[in-house]
């Protein structure tokens, strides 16, 4: 009677696959972790200027704070916090602004985004940002913060947000 089974090469040579297709699928998989967990930041910029564009048709050349505007703050349950958190991400209006409307803007930061932990390379700071600068005749002009080429890499489309340009 014949015994049938894997000799030990045969083990070792699909253990040495293996390995390798691991070591080339897990820093992919962690790349599209850290980029899905990213994909937060846009929506929230994008829904915040809105609603300051709406609100600056409405008052000539005024920008509001989250609660007039009626800003809801991602990981908040209302539009009456001026900052809030998610799992991955604090939001947060900054300026002078924060307890009521300001006209006249020059080039103020209003928004930041702020990464709780490092996402690949993108090390936890106020990554993301929006400025906006208000005038009668043009209305709000937006501007994204510059962003580390490594945190830019997990929003590539983060700079489109408004109508462009970055600070």
């Amino acid at each position: 009677m014949k015994k049938q089974g894997f000799t030990l090469i045969e083990l070792m040579v699909v253990v040495v696959i293996i390995g390798i297709l691991a070591a080339v699928a897990v820093p992919k998989l962690f790349g599209m972790i850290a980029k899905s967990k990213a994909s937060e930041v846009g929506p929230a910029a994008g829904t915040y200027v809105k609603l300051q564009d709406a609100y600056v048709a409405e008052q000539g050349n005024a920008i509001g704070n989250f609660v007039t505007i009626g800003y809801t703050v991602p990981g908040t349950a209302n539009a009456d916090k001026t900052e809030g958190s998610t799992t991955n991400f604090t939001f947060a209006q900054v300026g002078s602004y924060t307890d009521g409307s300001i006209t006249d803007a020059s080039a103020e930061e209003v928004w930041t985004a702020t990464n709780k932990a490092t996402l690949n390379s993108c090390t936890g700071a106020a990554n993301w940002g929006l400025q906006v600068t208000v005038s009668t005749s043009d209305g709000a002009t937006w501007k994204t913060k510059a962003l580390s080429d490594d945190c830019k890499a997990l929003t590539p489309n983060f700079d489109k947000v408004g109508n462009g340009g970055t600070y």
